[in-house]
């Protein structure tokens, strides 16, 4: 049977689905009330909670699709709440506050936030983006060839979503995963700042350029040798990013 996630990433649906469930966490009853009636407008169930206990307890045991997390609790900060949530789950995470600071954006995305949204919103930027990051957290088409052998140091084993650096495997998140996968696959070739935001996080993200800067140091962090001097993944100043060409081509479409 298909799932809401595979509805989204546009497979055809089925009577039987269910919709995806967003967990939204927030002590403010008017603003859980809003999020309740605008997502279920944009096809969403919508669980609650209050308190960042009652959202772990509710990961721990509903399992939602995906977390919509205030960073203002009654009982602990909601980036505390993320980083106990990243010990145990991959479930994906939009933080949701009224600070825009871009040192709390990077700090909640540091910390495994999926994406950060600030309050006031509209109800369909807000679901614009909870689609957009079901859809690239649901998986990457992998290709004919799932294991890339770049050298004798690294492989890519796209099927498993890690990187085998000297042997040693290292679990890649589904952001990490998708853009290394979209760089691999145009090795040798510069991929703008925007072609990558719209290829990994969707086309609401084109403005967003410091998330690839992020995602692209995680990335070195795990496979380069040295990760202030690149090896496999380049930048281009002010255009965008490449990986290494390849002697021959890896991976089949």
């Amino acid at each position: 049977m298909q799932t809401g996630l595979e509805a989204l990433s546009g497979s055809s649906a089925t009577a039987t689905e269910r919709p995806p469930r967003v967990l939204a966490v927030d002590d403010e009853p008017r603003m859980v009330d809003f999020l309740r009636v605008s997502l279920h407008q944009h096809g969403f169930q919508v669980q609650e909670a209050s308190t960042g206990e009652e959202a772990l307890q509710a990961v721990r045991n509903d399992f939602p699709d995906l977390v919509l997390l205030d960073v203002a609790l009654p009982d602990m900060d909601g980036f505390d709440v993320l980083q106990r949530l990243r010990l145990s789950s991959s479930v994906p995470v939009i933080i949701v506050t009224v600070h825009s600071d871009e040192s709390d954006r990077i700090h909640g995305l540091t910390l495994g936030a999926d994406d950060y949204v600030s309050k006031p919103f509209s109800p369909a930027e807000l679901a614009a983006r909870i689609k957009a990051v079901l859809r690239r957290t649901a998986g990457t088409e992998v290709a004919q060839s799932p294991l890339v052998t770049i050298d004798e140091r690294l492989q890519i084993d796209f099927e498993e979503r890690e990187a085998i650096v000297e042997g040693r495997r290292l679990r890649l998140r589904p952001t990490e995963h998708r853009l290394l996968y979209h760089l691999v696959q145009n090795a040798g070739r510069t991929l703008s700042f925007e072609t990558i935001l719209a290829r990994v996080w969707g086309p609401e993200y084109r403005e967003e350029s410091h998330y690839v800067h992020l995602y692209i140091t995680y990335l070195r962090q795990k496979i380069e040798p040295d990760p202030a001097n690149p090896r496999y993944i380049l930048s281009k100043r002010g255009v965008g990013y490449s990986f290494r060409a390849l002697p021959a081509r890896q991976l089949d479409s």
